[in-house]
């Protein structure tokens, strides 16, 4: 049994006026994965038994659809293509991919099963629609913290912290083959999303840490997951390829990011590690403690109670004990950048190289970038010994010979 394109069909006399029933799915609603074929008749009200398939019945595919045949509990025909398709049970099984994967055919293959029973249609057979488009609006969020590891090169950070994230993901059926045969089987009527949406969200969120672990790898902050909702929609698919792809035919689209938090404790201690790897910098940290000492004089000369004297010997004894003072720290700041290693020199131009006037430096005839030939030399030197370029010597006066 086989497919066999209803234009090619009618235009070669093949089965025309033979369309016993019409197979369509008009549309598939966004929260639906899998329905069963609605059934036309032509001509007659009798309608049969629903799950037989006359040979030269039709059977129509819209866009973002696609389409198998089962007979008796084996998947025998498969259909990706949008279009119309007439049912002839002496062909061979065919498939019409419609841009779906290399693995549809694999998997094609390896469920589809022949029955000899000399053409005739089996006891079972039934007509399957997959929705095809992106499932969106998939809500997830962290009942508890989740490790993320931040790793901050520019001071040295690599310490792990505990995040809540929530947001929305997407996903799309990249091998409506095996979500049949491993998820919905032979439904009655509908297989509707809420059935696996469970199942989904526990995985989807215990791939979560994994992913996260990705993503911190290449040096993305938690603040900045919101912007990388790319990466992580890759990082999600890496980790549940196996599980998703590889068994449901399951494939995430996109992962979007409504807000991610750390804990109180986590932010303060990270902007506090920020903050003093600053003051690795002598500059820095001698400007910072010209600005505490003038906060503190401030301070010392508004003090009513102790007195600005007693208050300024106070600020004295405090700035001795700390051991440096702002000075010595912008000494060290100096000593620092004159430690600097020097920029090296430009490198000297070949001897007899040339500036192009498209900018590039050649040594040969002509320019290695536009084929310029190179200049004449439109030099001379003077008796006197002085090179000039113009008519006359700039140091004696004498014409160029």
């Amino acid at each position: 049994m086989g497919l066999i394109a209803a234009a090619v069909a009618s235009g070669a006399g093949v089965l025309a006026d033979q369309w016993k029933e019409y197979f369509y799915c008009p549309s598939i609603p966004a929260d639906t994965l899998v329905v069963k074929a609605s059934k036309k008749t032509k001509g007659n009200t009798n309608r049969g038994n629903d799950n037989v398939i006359s040979n030269g019945s039709v059977v129509a595919v819209n866009e973002g659809q696609c389409m198998i045949i089962v007979e008796q509990g084996a998947i025998v025909e498969f259909c990706a293509q949008a279009g119309e398709f007439v049912f002839d049970s002496t062909t061979s099984p065919t498939i019409f991919e419609g841009g779906l994967l290399q693995g549809i055919k694999d998997s094609f293959e390896t469920f589809k099963k022949r029955f000899a029973m000399g053409g005739d249609t089996g006891t079972d057979q039934r007509v399957y629609y997959f929705n095809l488009k992106e499932i969106i609006g998939n809500k997830y969020g962290t009942a508890s913290p989740v490790p993320f590891r931040v790793v901050d090169n520019n001071i040295g950070l690599d310490v792990d912290i505990s995040i809540r994230c929530h947001g929305e993901y997407s996903y799309k059926l990249s091998d409506p083959i095996l979500f049949y045969k491993n998820v919905c089987g032979n439904v009655s009527d509908a297989y509707t999303r809420d059935e696996l949406e469970s199942q989904l969200k526990s995985e989807f969120l215990t791939a979560l840490q994994p992913a996260f672990a990705e993503i911190s790898e290449k040096g993305i902050r938690y603040s900045a997951l919101p912007g990388h909702a790319d990466d992580l929609a890759d990082a999600m698919n890496h980790v549940l390829s196996e599980k998703w792809g590889g068994h449901y035919g399951i494939t995430i689209t996109s992962v979007g990011v409504s807000s991610v938090t750390a804990s109180e404790e986590d932010e303060k201690m990270i902007k506090e590690l920020q903050k003093n790897a600053v003051f690795r910098n002598a500059n820095m940290a001698g400007a910072q403690m010209v600005a505490a000492q003038s906060e503190a004089m401030v301070a010392a000369a508004n003090n009513q109670n102790a007195g600005p004297m007693m208050a300024f010997a106070g600020m004295n004894m405090a700035q001795q004990a700390g051991g440096v003072n702002a000075g010595q720290l912008f000494q060290m700041g100096a000593q620092q950048a004159a430690a600097q290693p020097a920029p090296a020199p430009a490198a000297a131009p070949a001897a007899g190289s040339w500036t192009c006037s498209c900018g590039t430096v050649n040594t040969g005839k002509f320019c290695s970038n536009c084929g310029t030939p190179k200049p004449a030399d439109a030099s001379w030197t003077c008796a006197c010994g002085t090179v000039n370029t113009g008519k006359f010597c700039s140091n004696c006066g004498q014409p160029r010979p």
